[in-house]
Parts: structure tokens; C-alpha cells; sequence
């Protein structure tokens, strides 16, 4: 009887989605922090409207 054995290497895939989930972050974190008031707020009360919330 023979035995084979086989080294299976692990990649370490989530630290990509760390990698993806960091960069989108800082990214709204940036645009956010140098938006205008008012484009902040017409952005949200757009999306509202497009989903059906009332908003006024």
C-alpha cells in the first residue's frame, strides 16, 4: 500500500477583501468629507425619491 500525500497551498484570499473594503472606504470617506452641503443633501433626497420614501 502506498500513500501519496500532496501539499494544497492556502492562499489568504480575505486579505484582499480587506484590501477592496479599506480603499472603498477611505474613498467615501473622501468624497463625502469634500462634498458640498448641498450636493450631500440633494444626493440623499434624490435616492429617497428614487425608492419611494417620502421625504417632505
Amino acid at each position: 500500500m502506498t500513500t501519496q500525500t500532496a501539499n494544497i497551498a492556502t492562499t489568504r484570499t480575505g486579505f484582499g477583501a480587506y484590501v477592496l473594503a479599506l480603499t472603498v472606504g477611505v474613498a467615501l470617506l473622501t468624497v463625502s468629507g469634500m462634498a458640498q452641503a448641498t450636493v450631500l443633501h440633494d444626493a440623499a433626497h434624490d435616492q429617497r425619491h428614487a425608492m419611494a420614501f417620502p421625504c417632505h
